[in-house]
């Protein structure tokens, strides 16, 4: 743990040292709001003008409804890094792959998951010396959410930033279930780099290990 806190200490100094400002930027930190550049076109192309019923159902990219990524998984778990399909955004900046890693990291959901499971390992007496009780709990608690958050950042902001990988999820849109669940779940090993190309997803593999 102590690690990879310090890798991710590290990475995120160069990257924000290394920061283009004159990139987009997310214009709000309220958790529901998606950022404007997941469905924002480099030209600028696609950007709805006017009221927020406008924004709404552009989805800022001009996105059929029907194809459209809700911001949440069954109404729960945060869904920010997907991209719907068929938008074609520009390769997100450190301070956005930040901004996602912090959502998906301190969204409420976060805290309940980790508190049942947290709960689970405690019951289960998963490492004695924890203890029981609130006490064990408690122990079981905060270890459990920074295992997780340090997963979060180096997964999703520090490593994508040193090796330029775009760890958002691109939508498919169409293809039979079982197409799309291949694709699901080859993109634990593959994501596409910031010239559009697939690579290894070596910010998932290592972020993931370096967690642990």
């Amino acid at each position: 743990m102590r690690f990879s806190g310090i890798f991710f200490i590290f990475f995120a100094v160069c990257a924000f040292a290394q920061q283009d400002v004159s990139g987009p930027t997310p214009s709000t930190v309220n958790p529901d709001q998606p950022l404007p550049s997941l469905f924002a076109r480099a030209d600028g192309a696609g950007m709805p003008s006017g009221d927020s019923d406008d924004v709404t159902k552009s989805n800022a990219a001009g996105v059929p409804l029907s194809k459209q990524q809700p911001k949440r998984i069954l109404g729960i778990m945060p869904n920010y890094r997907a991209v719907s399909a068929g938008a074609i955004p520009p390769p997100p900046t450190a301070k956005e792959a930040f901004m996602i890693a912090t959502r998906n990291s301190f969204d409420y959901s976060a805290f309940v998951f980790t508190g049942i499971t947290s709960a689970m390992a405690e019951w289960s007496d998963a490492h004695p010396k924890f203890g029981d009780g609130l006490k064990g709990y408690g122990r079981y608690y905060w270890r459990g959410f920074v295992d997780k958050t340090d997963g979060n950042y180096l997964v999703v902001f520090a490593l994508p930033t040193i090796f330029h990988q775009d760890e958002r999820y691109y939508a498919k849109g169409q293809g039979s279930i079982w197409k799309r669940a291949v694709y699901s779940a080859s993109r634990v090993l593959i994501t596409p780099n910031y010239h559009g190309r697939d690579s290894f997803n070596a910010s998932e593999i290592f972020g993931r290990a370096m967690a642990q």
